[in-house]
């Protein structure tokens, strides 16, 4: 068997109101509405993510339902933070900076919402040897 690649599609109760802070906020662009009546995105490296409307499972997820990888996690988190995205300040394991930022062994990122409580994420891996 060979997976393909992989697409994180995420429950929201409002397509109006989600698309408003996919695009507005994270600045995703373009993409196609799909026949369930949601919106896939395109993202970097051949990626994409799909929103779609299911209202009673919308936010119900307490762990990360998609991350997106950064170069630059303090400047990608002042960028969404100028958007008006809001970061989760986290402690123990995770200890986020006043910004919001982890740091775990040279991974940096953080963590926040979308307007139904679904978390999503940036991170930075840690340069390559």
């Amino acid at each position: 068997m060979s997976l393909g690649r992989v697409t994180p599609t995420i429950a929201v109760s409002d397509m109006t109101q989600a698309k408003a802070f996919y695009e507005g906020k994270l600045g995703l662009q373009g993409g196609e509405d799909q026949p369930d009546g949601g919106h896939e995105y395109p993202c970097a490296g051949g990626t994409s993510i799909h929103i779609y409307p299911s209202p009673a499972n919308a936010g119900k997820s307490p762990a990360t339902v998609a991350a997106f990888e950064t170069d630059d996690a303090d400047g990608t988190v002042d960028e969404l933070t100028g958007n008006g995205v809001v970061f989760e300040q986290y402690g123990e394991p995770f200890n986020t900076n006043e910004k919001g930022i982890f740091d775990m062994g040279g991974q940096r990122g953080g963590w926040f919402k979308d307007p139904d409580g679904n978390i999503l994420a940036v991170f930075e891996l840690p340069a390559a040897p």
